[in-house]
């Protein structure tokens, strides 16, 4: 975990809040929680700036297809944002849909052969991403997790609480030392997990969708460094409230080279090739709202 901060009164109103809105979703129920999110957000979501940043980062990625297109993409991508946020209360009963087969979990046999030996598994931005992580945690439990921890310290705790409850027991905080743990952890023979496909300014520029935007170099590192593969995990909605998450095979990486940059660069650059194959997939389940490019990407192709 993070280091703690006060709780002030702001942030206990706030915590308020966020409470009685859990509570509303709660009684909801699971399908008609995630079918309100699903429909709220879109209807709120033009009032923020990442509407916009959505449909430029669209058309940028997708220049050939038509405004209905970009549109309905955008659309499709704060639709599953809003049934995220109305499921995220209702992660016990996703664990009782891995258990019974409406969520499922295609490559398994991939994590199972890492156990006590460790890997780097990086994960994006797809669909509702804690569903991924939750079936991740039932095959490899003892997984090291960054997260980034909400502003709020009580609804963190909440949030943090409640991935326990579906198997992420060890969380670490981005920064120092979260990343200190997962050295630990990797010195140990742990796995540890983290998302690979948002901006991070201390990383490396590369290539995505033809367009270079900074992009974490980290997992790539640590695999190298402690010759563990990297291994890719991502989800997709498949309708109502079932998904399918799938590991896939490791990301090529030159072992024999582990400290060239050269080296390190080639499996960035892969892990953004992967992470696109993936978004031309389905790209409505993509979150699109996150400033992955510089506006400079954005000049250069025409949409600001």
């Amino acid at each position: 975990m993070a280091k703690p901060k006060p709780n002030n009164f702001g942030f206990r109103l706030e915590a308020l809040a966020w409470n009685a809105y859990v509570g509303a979703l709660n009684a909801l129920g699971l399908e008609r929680a995630s079918a309100w999110g699903g429909a709220f957000v879109p209807t709120i979501a033009p009032i923020n700036s990442a509407w916009k940043t959505s449909i430029r980062n669209i058309r940028m990625c997708f220049p050939n297809e038509s405004d209905a297109w970009h549109r309905e993409v955008r659309r499709e991508s704060f639709v599953e944002l809003g049934r995220m946020s109305g499921e995220f209360p209702h992660m016990a009963k996703f664990l009782d849909k891995y258990r019974n087969g409406d969520v499922q979990f295609h490559g398994k046999e991939i994590i199972e052969a890492t156990l006590g030996k460790g890997a780097v598994f990086i994960g994006g931005h797809f669909s509702n991403w804690e569903i991924t992580s939750l079936c991740f945690a039932q095959v490899d439990p003892g997984s090291h997790f960054t997260y980034r921890p909400a502003n709020n310290p009580i609804i963190d705790r909440y949030i943090i609480d409640t991935r326990a409850e579906f198997g992420l027991k060890l969380q670490a905080a981005k920064g120092k030392e979260g990343g200190m743990g997962l050295l630990r952890s990797l010195k140990r023979g742990r796995s540890i997990a983290l998302m690979n496909d948002q901006k991070y300014n201390a990383g490396l520029s590369v290539p995505l969708f033809g367009h270079n935007c900074m992009t974490a170099d980290g997992p790539t590192r640590l695999a190298l460094k402690f010759g563990v593969p990297l291994i890719p995990i991502t989800g997709r909605r498949i309708e109502g409230t079932n998904f399918i998450a799938t590991a896939y095979p490791a990301i090529p990486l030159d072992y024999d080279k582990p400290d060239d940059e050269q080296t390190v660069y080639d499996g960035v650059k892969r892990v953004n090739e992967f992470m696109e194959a993936r978004i031309r997939e389905a790209p409505g389940q993509w979150f699109w709202s996150h400033r992955r490019w510089p506006k400079s990407a954005w000049v250069e192709a025409g949409v600001m």
